[in-house]
Parts: C-alpha cells; sequence; structure tokens
C-alpha cells in the first residue's frame, strides 16, 4: 500500500552519495561561520598529523601519512566547532539569565561561543558571574572535606580528556577516598569492556588498520560510521574498491552504508561519482543482534556438516573453552524464533553465514547499535563467538573492531578512569603516592544519577561533557542536578548541564584540543589513545581563546591541592612538565613502558594487545566461549504486540555525542529539524497513520509516565517493528534504570514504545 507523501517542512529526499561535494560543501560552512577564514585551513591540515593535534571528536586511527589531510567533515566540525571566533563573555552572562538561557535550545547554547573565565553561579541575579581561580578551587575543596563520606562524591569523565587530565582526575577522587567514576565510557561501550575481557581477556579492539588491508570480509554491526565514525569510510572505501565484500546488518539504511564519495579520489569528485559499500545489507530489527548472530553461527555449523573447514578445529581446541556447550545451543535454538526475533529471513542469515565460511580472514566493526541495549554484553560476546568459530583472532586481517565514540574514551579507561578498579592497579597506587586508595567498588554513570536522585551523593564534577543530557530519563535527570549541593563543570562550552545549577555552581573554562598549553614556559603535548589502542602525542597550535583559560590537568591539579591540603603528591610539579605525569602513568599502569620516549616518535605506540598473538589473559588462561539461552534480548518485557515498537535514538549528522552543530540530517533527508520519528510504511498503514502526521510516543516498560507529544512520524526505509528518534532529544522516553545489567548500559537503542495520532 502506497502512503501518502504529502509535503512536510523540513522533510526532503537526499539523493547524493555520502561524502563527496555535500562534505565539501557542509564544511566550508562550518569554516565560514565559525572561523577566520584564513587560520582555519592552516589549523585543518595540522589535525590528525605526526606534529599537529588530536581531533576532538572520533577515535578512529590515523592513517600513515599519505595524504595532504586527515579530516573528515564532521571532524572539520569539530574542530571548527572548538576553535571558533565567538566568545562568552561576562557582559553576555550578566545580561541572561540562568533560566533564560535553559530555554535556549542545546545548539543555540553552544553556539554563543567558548568560555572565557571561571564562573559561580550567583542564586540572587539568577545569573553565571567571573570569579577568580584561587577563589573557586577554595570553595571547592572546602565543600568536599566537609562531606560525611567522600562517597558522597561523583567523579565525571568525557571521553574526550587527555591521558594526562584522566590520570590526574583518577588521582584527585582516589586520594580523596572514593571510586565513584561515572564516566561517558558507561553510557555507550561499556559492553564491550564487561564482555570482551570474558570472552577474549582484554576490553579492547583486536585489529589495527594494516588488518583492513589484509581482511577477506568485513561485517558491520549496528553503526552508522559517516557520521560517527566518518574517516572509517576512507577505509570502507579503499576495502570496497579492492573487493572485499562487506556484509551490513543495521535497521536502517544509512546513506554512507550505500556508497560514498572519497575527498581524496579526484575521479570520482569530477564525475560526481562514488562507490558502493555495503556488497549485502540486512535491516535487523531494533532488539534483533542476539538472534541474528545465532542464526549466522546455527547455519555455520550446518554448513560444517559437508565442510569440515568452515569451522577451525585446532583453533578452537588449543585456543578455547566451552565450544560443545555453546554449539549445543545453537543447534536447539529454533529457526523460527531466530527468525521472529531478528526480523530477518534463514535464508538471509545462511546467505551471511556463506560468505563467512568463505573467508580465510574476518573483521567484524560494531557500535552502540550492538551494545546500548538490554543484552548488550551478550551481544558483544556473541560476536566474539562467531570470530572465534573460526580463528578470526591472532592473524591478519583478522579480528574484533568494536567503533569508539569520543577521542579518548579508550585511553581514558586505560589510565585508571573505572569504578570498579583491579586490585593491581590499586597496589600500585598505594606502593607509588603512599595513600591507602578506596577499594569498594564506585557508582557508574546510572549509577550515580541514581544515587543524586535519593539524595546520597551531594557533589558532583565534571571532568566535560554534558552529564545530565547524555543520561536517561532526562524528567529525573535534570532534577536532580538541582537538588545537588556543589556542581563543578570543566569544560570550554556552555551546555544545558552547566545550567541546571545546584545550590553552587562552578563552570571552569578550559584550553581546547587546538591550543597552545604552556606550562612553565613550555610547550606542553598532552596524550591519546584511538579505538586500535594506539597511544599518540597531540600538541594545539592555536592562541587560546582567553588568557584566563587553564589546562585541564593545572585545573585538576588546583582543586586537588585546595581539598587535599596534606597531600604528598606535588600537584604543580605534575603539571609544570606533563612529561612528569607520563613517567608516573609508566609506574603504575603496564604497557607504558618508555613513554615519553615513545610518544616523541611520530604516530607513537600501540598498547598490549595479547589476543593478538593468541594469548588470553581470562581466568582460564583460554578464550571463552558463551551460551545465551533463547534469542529474546528482554525476557522481562513477556508479550509486546503488534502495538509495540522498538525505539533506537540516533545521532544526526550534525551532531557529534550531546553536541549539536546544525538542525540538519541531510544523509536522511531532515533540514532544519529534529521532532521527527522514522517509520517503516508498513508499521505506519498498521497504526493508521500517514506520512507527515503528528503522534505522542508513551514508554512501555516504566512505572512512571515518559512520554513526548507532537512529534512529527516520518516514512523511512527502517526495518519493520522499529521506529527512530534524536539524541539526546529522546532521552526523555528512555527509562534510567532500564539497561544491560553486566554493564549497566541504558537501552538507547531499544526501548519498547507505543506510538498514537496526537490529540487533535
Amino acid at each position: 500500500m502506497t502512503i501518502n507523501r504529502r509535503e512536510v517542512p523540513g522533510i526532503r529526499p537526499y539523493d547524493a552519495p555520502a561524502g563527496g561535494w555535500g562534505a565539501l560543501r557542509a564544511t566550508a560552512v562550518a569554516v565560514r561561520t565559525q572561523m577566520d577564514t584564513l587560520e582555519a585551513p592552516i589549523t585543518l591540515l595540522r589535525t590528525n598529523q605526526p606534529t599537529g593535534f588530536d581531533c576532538p571528536g572520533c577515535a578512529w586511527p590515523d592513517k600513515e601519512h599519505r595524504s595532504t589531510f586527515q579530516f573528515c567533515e564532521n571532524g572539520a566540525k569539530a574542530v571548527t566547532w572548538e576553535a571558533t571566533n565567538k566568545r562568552v563573555t561576562a557582559e553576555f552572562l550578566s545580561q541572561n539569565t540562568v533560566t533564560s538561557l535553559l530555554e535556549k535550545t542545546d545548539y543555540e547554547l553552544e553556539n554563543y561561543g567558548r568560555l572565557t573565565q571561571p564562573l559561580a553561579y550567583d542564586r540572587k541575579t539568577d545569573t553565571l558571574r567571573p570569579v577568580t581561580w584561587e577563589a573557586a578551587f577554595e570553595r571547592i575543596g572546602t565543600v568536599l572535606r566537609a562531606l560525611p563520606s567522600p562517597d558522597q562524591a561523583e567523579f565525571y569523565t568525557s571521553g574526550r580528556a587527555s591521558n594526562e587530565a584522566a590520570y590526574l582526575f583518577q588521582l584527585f577522587a582516589r586520594e580523596y577516598g572514593t571510586n565513584n567514576f561515572p564516566d561517558c565510557s558507561n553510557m555507550c561501550h561499556e559492553a564491550t569492556s564487561v564482555g570482551l575481557p570474558q570472552s577474549i581477556g582484554i576490553g579492547k579492539g583486536t585489529v589495527s588498520l594494516e588488518d583492513f588491508d589484509h581482511t577477506e570480509l568485513i561485517i558491520s554491526i549496528g553503526h552508522n560510521p559517516g557520521t560517527n565514525h566518518p574517516r572509517m569510510m576512507g577505509t570502507l572505501h579503499e576495502a570496497s574498491r579492492r573487493g572485499v565484500p562487506i556484509i551490513v546488518l543495521n535497521p536502517l539504511r544509512e546513506r554512507a552504508l550505500e556508497r560514498f564519495t572519497d575527498l581524496q579520489n579526484m575521479v570520482e569528485m569530477a564525475t560526481y561519482g562514488s562507490t558502493r559499500i555495503a556488497s549485502s545489507y540486512y535491516q535487523v530489527k531494533s532488539g534483533g543482534d542476539t538472534a541474528a548472530l545465532k542464526g549466522i553461527m546455527k547455519a555455520l555449523l550446518a554448513l560444517e556438516q559437508t565442510d569440515p573447514k568452515v569451522v577451525d578445529r585446532d583453533f578452537i581446541a588449543e585456543h578455547t573453552l566451552g565450544f560443545t556447550e555453546f554449539a549445543q545451543n545453537l543447534i536447539d535454538t529454533p529457526w523460527e524464533s531466530i527468525e521472529q526475533e531478528s526480523g530477518l529471513l534463514r535464508s538471509d542469515l545462511e546467505q551471511v553465514a556463506s560468505a563467512y565460511a568463505k573467508s580465510n580472514a574476518t573483521i567484524v566493526s560494531y557500535g552502540m547499535g550492538v551494545t546500548q541495549h538490554n543484552k548488550g554484553t551478550s551481544n558483544v560476546r556473541l560476536i566474539a563467538d562467531l570470530l572465534l568459530m573460526k580463528g578470526n583472532f591472532g592473524k591478519p586481517g583478522a579480528g574484533i573492531c568494536p567503533l569508539r565514540g569520543h577521542s579518548n574514551v579508550q585511553g581514558n579507561r586505560t589510565v585508571g578512569i573505572t569504578e570498579k578498579p583491579s586490585e593491581a592497579f590499586l597496589q600500585n597506587l598505594e606502593q607509588v603516592y603512599g595513600f591507602i586508595p578506596p577499594k569498594a567498588h564506585g557508582h557508574d554513570a546510572v549509577q550515580a544519577m541514581q544515587a543524586m536522585i535519593d539524595g546520597t551523593s551531594k557533589v558532583l564534577i565534571c571532568l566535560g561533557g554534558n552529564f545530565a543530557v547524555a543520561l536517561p530519563d532526562s524528567g529525573q535527570s535534570f532534577q536532580a542536578m538541582q537538588q545537588l549541593d556543589l556542581s563543578v563543570h570543566i569544560g570550554t562550552k556552555l551546555n544545558r548541564s552547566h545550567l541546571l545549577v545546584a545550590k553552587e555552581t562552578f563552570v571552569l573554562p578550559c584550553l581546547g584540543r587546538t591550543e597552545l598549553d604552556i606550562q612553565a614556559g613550555e610547550h606542553q603535548s598532552v596524550t591519546v589513545e584511538d579505538s586500535m589502542s594506539m597511544v599518540h602525542a597531540s600538541s594545539g597550535k592555536l592562541k587560546p581563546a582567553s588568557e584566563h583559560l587553564r589546562s585541564e590537568p593545572a585545573i585538576i591539579a588546583g582543586m586537588a591541592e585546595a581539598t587535599l591540603p596534606e597531600s604528598k603528591i606535588q600537584w604543580q610539579y605534575l603539571v609544570s612538565h606533563y612529561d612528569a605525569i607520563r613517567d608516573l602513568i609508566e609506574k603504575t599502569i603496564p604497557g607504558f613502558d618508555n613513554y615519553n620516549q615513545r610518544i616523541r616518535v611520530p604516530g607513537g605506540f600501540r598498547m598490549p594487545l595479547p589476543p593478538t598473538e593468541r594469548k588470553w589473559p581470562t581466568k582460564t588462561g583460554k578464550a571463552m566461549f558463551s551460551v545465551f539461552e533463547g534469542v529474546r534480548e528482554d525476557a522481562a518485557v513477556k508479550d509486546e504486540g503488534d502495538h509495540i515498537l522498538r525505539l533506537i535514538t540516533l545521532r544526526s549528522h550534525d551532531q557529534y555525542n550531546t553536541t549539536v552543530y546544525a538542525l540538519n540530517d541531510r544523509y536522511r533527508g531532515v533540514f532544519g529539524r529534529k521532532d521527527v520519528l522514522f517509520m517503516n510504511d508498513i508499521d505506519l498503514d498498521r497504526l493508521g497513520l500517514e506520512h507527515g502526521d503528528l503522534v505522542d510516543i508513551e514508554t512501555a516498560v516504566s512505572d512512571r509516565k515518559l512520554r513526548m507529544t507532537g512529534i512529527t512520524v516520518i516514512a523511512y526505509d527502517i526495518a519493520p517493528g522499529s521506529v527512530g528518534a534524536y539524541y539526546p532529544e529522546a532521552n526523555v522516553l528512555v527509562p534510567l534504570d532500564y539497561i544491560d545489567k553486566e554493564s549497566g548500559t541504558p537501552s538507547y537503542k531499544s526501548v519498547p514504545v507505543m506510538v498514537k495520532r496526537s490529540a487533535e
């Protein structure tokens, strides 16, 4: 049945490929609206270069520097957004109350520009007013020391913080006395950090960029690299042109996974040509990853009956445990259940299995479409199972590739940002620093917010990020922020979390990744770790946005000194030269041998990854197969029925995490708005709706009434039974306790909802 395609404001088809001239135009707009047109090209050409700075956007690794530029469209947006000429001045803040600023959109708030001086909330005038650094530090220290328990404070970290800043932050909090480290990774790839160690012994990916040059098959599950990891598109482009099959499993048809024009391919640009990316595309329904993966592996076992080489039994016997139980569970899982839950046909999954069987070296890449589910950890382990079946670890062109978000979210974890520290790490801290760090596990992001809601946590210190906006259930989260005794935000721009003021709130402006960091008269470099465990230096070159800015390490050291007057740690000495911080990281964390020497080599060095050598640091010393009973993602939802749909929250193309650069999502044909719900034609017809209707959305798995009203539903090529809405706006529909129990990751990608036509 044909759905009525009446004209809807801001909704129009976009038929061009991803990348290409559209990306070039968008980059030009970002430059023109944010930066000086002479300064911008020089700045962008330094991005991801050996002597330049690391892009503050995604964590995709840098190539060997064979090309003129190493940035993408969204990387250019991230750089120009940070290096903008716009400024938030004291005069501006005096004329705009916090209440009035809260009425602005997230895009408007950050588009006001860079913060220029430390600020404190003045309740009498309802404004943020300038404060001296010394006064801010003194008051923060006074409040922290007065808490009855250190565990009443939460220390949040954004993934864009450097290794040096993150290490000092965890050192400060642990000497203070808590392991409360809510982190942005809790909301994205925590399922990877929990699941992969159970399977292969480490919580990181095992592939390198070089592996993509040797792979025979790429399976891409649950991610949209054209928007969220755009530099990956060059890698996929090269693989496709080399004839490597790329199999995509994703609920939405995403343009970048269909066809892409590489800006550095002069022929494609000149001819308006493009390259096909996905060789086959399977639209698994939201919540159907478990069933799809089990179906592929069940089909692989069936193929082994006629070709014993399909499954690598020698590898399994030498390197793994648990295969017999794993295989029997697959055999016992009925195809009917697999088809029903995955939304795919048996023949579809058998085709994937056949392609996988033919490949001698396979990479599986995945994103938050896999992890942000009620069974995110299990999904990750099933991907590891799939790779283990054919020995796709420890050989060229093969392995697992989790696609991390922010540019150093993985590095933060490596240097100690975790609420569950290992005993060995704590012992190293005690030996080097002479204090006894807390051993009890602390709060992750959801637990921290729950503690703030019930009043047991009183202080929140944020090293970057937009904590309340990123979390689920905005109704509760926003209110809890305003009940705190103290909130402290280290950042470059205003965001909504800064404005959800506590009894006392400080906003402390820091240097950006693009800016010169001078300490004790010397130019400093920081380090970051990318998605493939490469650690390298980043050195900004731009003049700071204000003379009053301080670096993140300097701000952390200032708070630590004010809070811990008896500390034996020489905080200011550490800040005077970041080599001193790196020396301490080397002493307390394995893998950082000769840290300062190795980061001075262009490209840096790779952290140890035992599975690449077929060594398995699990409890058993072997890689472990897992058993997932059944195929349902959330057994607690007994009967979803035809009236229940699964909501997927999405980033727009003009967005990175909670940062909104503009209100366009051109690849999906949405311009100037974000108040839409993507729905399949089949579901529109079944619910008696038409393209352009206004609908209300209500969560179907919460005691609280979580609703969005007056949203425009638009027809889109998305798997039946699944709907999509923009993040973070749709976070109001995600229950705070609807999480993967193993990792604590919220189920942003699979929330049961009901959709009804709005009342006239």
